[in-house]
């Protein structure tokens, strides 16, 4: 196997920095320097990742470098290569994509182009401030300027933590202090934390017990840094008693505030202080000298470039986090279009179709059909929100029913026994409405209407009944009492099952498509499409703001 430098996003030639995998198995994972190209994968053992389990092929694919991006490249697996979960013979990769190789769900990968850059990057940003601080020659206007080159450069490949650990060995070379805390706020409770400590020697400190919160609360309180350099000449600090307990001389407390925008125009206009973020303390046991007043200009500096890379780290984060979620929903999307598909049964007296249209990627209505003992079954469930939460009782709901029409169990029985699940299980304000709908070869349609929209029974000659039968929604009262009803069809008459999503269109005026309209445009349509049409022509280009699906049963005879 051939080795070539990784020249790609997050490395450099000869930087010694590559890009990462992390590889999880079982909830564990581990980290792997992707410092070759190609990077082979595959079942034996001397594959750069090797991964021994039956599904993995020998020599499954590939992972290569080229003009500064990745691609993996499948080696004709027999059971694919996956990124994000969709299967691919070759990808482009991008940062914090899922690549899975054969094995679903427990073993995969995710690919980090930058992750293997933060420490060597923060580490020669260090070595730059200690150069400035050996330099004899070296003014504090050189030093700040130096310092918000190498600052500015961290923060286009650094993380949160590594970001914190530099500053805090930042000021403790540049002040030649004994001891330094970056504490930053809770977003939930707006609590201070303490995000991150160094001593002068490199330790971490992991505790706070020792340093005066008096001071650090009065920074946080007016806004306003405390530099003290002799806390024996300071009466008003004399009587502090973390100052005096540890024999504290020198004290520094810098709050860290957001960037703000500026867009007047007045320069008289007063300069508002940006929010608290959280405070740059530094202390010592000795009286510094070094202090000087563009000394603290540089820590104010400091702080300032702190507050501005640990927001933008914060985005970097909540980016991912988004993005990784939205890879999440894209696989949970996959997987219940997969469940969601339906195999409609062939018989000789009836004719079905349905279609689903989804407001989002992931939604709570779901059709479904069974050809049993007792005629052919088709069943429409609609679960109240949307999204994730709705998606997940849907498919609980979908398969509860599946199994209970298989199982040859009556219709009243299944809506009792799904009731109940759903009620015993206390899964909050969540309920379901739903029609189960039975037709036997002879033409009689038994169907229970549970809170959901009214069927539509068109006769032959366009007659159109909906009829008034109807129970409590699934999901709302353990104790409810769920009755079915009957009607009888005749060659060419039809049911015409639909969502709430159907009637509550909307148009560009806030109209809804209305159960008159659905009456009207059912009674003359050749099938489901032309209801699907008449909705679109509807909402004239408004966007759906609710899940709709749409069944219809032809009784041939």
């Amino acid at each position: 196997m051939g080795f070539s430098t990784i020249t790609g996003p997050g490395s450099e030639p000869g930087s010694g920095i590559f890009p990462m995998l992390v590889f999880v198995q079982n909830g564990s994972e581990r980290k792997i320097n992707l410092d070759r190209s190609p990077f082979a994968v595959g079942r034996k053992a001397d594959k750069d990742l090797a991964i021994p389990d039956p599904r993995v092929s020998r020599d499954h694919a590939l992972i290569v470098s080229e003009n500064g991006q990745f691609y993996v490249v499948d080696q004709g697996s027999k059971h694919g290569t996956f990124v994000n979960g969709e299967r691919v013979q070759r990808h482009q990769l991008e940062r914090s994509d899922r690549l899975e190789f054969g094995v679903r769900d427990t073993v995969y990968v995710v690919f980090n182009p930058l992750q293997g850059s933060t420490n060597n990057t923060a580490r020669e940003f260090l070595s730059q401030i200690s150069g400035i601080q050996i330099s004899a020659t070296s003014t504090d206007l050189e030093k700040l300027t130096l310092f918000l080159e190498a600052a500015r450069k961290l923060n286009t490949t650094g993380v949160l933590d590594e970001i914190l650990v530099t500053l805090l060995e930042t000021t403790l070379t540049l002040t030649r202090g004994e001891r330094a805390y970056i504490f930053l706020k809770n977003n939930e409770d707006g609590k201070l934390r303490l995000a991150a400590g160094r001593t002068s020697k490199g330790e971490a400190l992991l505790d706070d017990k020792t340093i005066s919160h008096s001071i650090l609360d009065d920074a946080l309180k007016s806004n306003s840094e405390f530099l003290v350099t002799d806390t024996s000449r300071s009466l008003d600090l004399a009587g502090r008693q973390s100052i005096v307990a540890f024999d504290l001389r020198t004290v520094i407390c810098v709050p860290l505030r957001k960037p703000q925008v500026y867009t007047s125009r007045d320069k008289d206009a007063p300069v508002a202080l940006g929010e608290v973020m959280g405070a740059l303390y530094m202390d010592s046991r000795f009286a510094s000298g070094d202090i000087s007043r563009v000394s603290g200009d540089i820590l104010r500096a400091i702080a300032t470039e702190a507050a501005s890379l640990i927001e933008n780290a914060r985005l970097v984060q909540a980016e991912d986090a988004a993005r990784r979620y939205q890879q999440e929903l894209s696989i949970a999307a996959r997987i219940q279009q997969a469940l969601m598909v339906v195999t409609i049964p062939e018989v000789p007296f009836a004719r079905l179709v349905g279609k689903n249209l989804s407001c989002k990627e992931i939604g709570g209505d779901f059709f479904d059909a069974v050809n049993t003992k007792e005629g052919l079954a088709v069943v429409l469930a609609d679960v109240s929100g949307k999204g994730v939460s709705a998606a997940l009782l849907a498919s609980t709901l979908q398969g509860m029913i599946y199994s209970q029409l298989h199982a040859g169990m009556g219709l009243r029985e299944i809506v009792t026994a799904v009731n109940s699940f759903f009620t015993h299980k206390e899964i909050g304000e969540k309920y379901a409405t739903l029609v189960i709908a039975r037709l036997r070869q002879d033409g009689e349609l038994e169907y229970v209407n549970c809170g959901h929209v009214q069927p539509l029974l068109i006769f032959g000659n366009r007659e159109v009944i909906r009829p008034s039968h109807g129970n409590m929604p699934v999901g709302l009262i353990a104790d409810a009492v769920y009755e079915s009803d009957r009607a009888y069809l005749h060659p060419g008459d039809r049911l015409v099952l639909v969502t709430d999503g159907v009637t509550e269109a909307e148009n560009p005026s806030g109209d809804f498509f209305d159960n008159e309209r659905l009456e009207a445009v059912a009674a003359r349509s050749q099938g489901l499409e032309d209801i699907f049409a008449a909705v679109t022509e509807f909402c004239s280009g408004q966007p759906l703001n609710d899940d709709c699906t749409v069944v219809e049963l032809l009784y041939t005879g």
